[in-house]
């Protein structure tokens, strides 16, 4: 497996980001390596929010949350999915399949020796950080659904999606920046927009940012829907506590959040939350808001209850 890796000065004087970064080795499957990046701020010893992000997107998604969680005492630690950040990006683009972003996380998630975990998750970082929960539930301890969900292909993804999925293929020029933009309702200032970008010198670098797309199950048959299913039916016993905070104007997920509340028995407990004037991305549209409402959460529902 061919391995790009970003340079480092790509990240320099990014705007409202002055975290360290974390990195950690995992094997490619094939006898190779790549380097996985992460955040870890707030106290070593404080409750562990793991924060997952989506496409085309990065742990930068997560600036304005990390310093409310850490305030509040908790352990915020934001994962670059492979292909993203400041996380190697295998160059080709048949390098990348949905198994191959669940066990790259998984594997991130033991070697850093993360366990009672707070998932946090938006996008694909549903699409993946679910599918852990479902296979793994005694790793976490709850869970904040933020516009995601886990398909199947049983059902049409909807014509919002299949619109964003023709234009990821066909446009001559992914804009990282620009599509974040887009699926914010608060307008990105020209340094945020860049700091997208930021991980993708030029085109080599975006394989697994135009991939990502076309791996989300939208078919019956598709490789990655059994295993999905199997995530849904354990899913269906996940009675630790689990809370959908949904945007109010997000055309791809909108209404996933009663899908997962009438499934899902953590969510029982726990009435959802509506972030009002936020879109697809509503972190970066309502942070802070999003970062105390998982702080909310936390406090609310104590391990030991769990």
């Amino acid at each position: 497996m061919q391995v790009l890796r970003t340079p480092d000065k790509q990240f320099v004087g990014l705007p409202d980001f002055p975290f360290e970064p974390h990195y950690v080795d995992l094997d490619t499957g094939d006898g190779g390596q790549l380097r996985m990046h992460y955040l870890d701020e707030g106290p070593a010893d404080g409750e562990t929010v793991l924060l997952l992000h989506g496409e085309p997107s990065w742990s930068y998604l997560y600036r304005r949350m990390i310093p409310v969680l850490a305030d509040a005492g908790l352990r915020a630690v934001a994962l670059d999915l492979v292909g993203f950040g400041r996380s190697d990006k295998p160059a080709h683009r048949d390098d990348y399949s949905y198994q191959r972003h669940v066990d790259w996380t998984w594997a991130a998630l033991c070697a850093i020796g993360l366990d009672a975990l707070t998932l946090v998750c938006q996008d694909w970082g549903g699409l993946i950080g679910l599918r852990l929960v479902g296979e793994h539930p005694d790793r976490f301890a709850r869970v904040v659904a933020a516009n995601t969900f886990l398909p199947t292909g049983d059902h049409h993804p909807g014509d919002a999606f299949r619109a964003w999925q023709r234009y990821s293929q066909e446009t001559p020029q992914f804009q990282a920046g620009q599509i974040v933009n887009g699926g914010c309702v608060t307008d990105l200032t020209d340094a945020v927009t860049a700091a997208y970008d930021a991980p993708f010198p030029d085109d080599s670098y975006q394989q697994g940012a135009r991939q990502f797309p076309m791996l989300v199950p939208t078919a019956p048959d598709d490789p990655a829907a059994p295993a999905n299913r199997a995530a849904w039916e354990a899913l269906s016993r996940f009675d630790r506590p689990f809370l959908c905070a949904f945007s109010d104007s997000d055309p791809i997920t909108g209404g996933a959040d009663a899908i997962l509340r009438a499934h899902i028995p953590g969510a029982d407990d726990h009435a959802p939350v509506t972030i009002t004037e936020a879109g697809h991305f509503l972190q970066e549209d309502r942070g802070d808001e999003l970062a105390r409402v998982v702080v909310q959460f936390v406090e609310a529902t104590p391990r030991s209850a769990t």
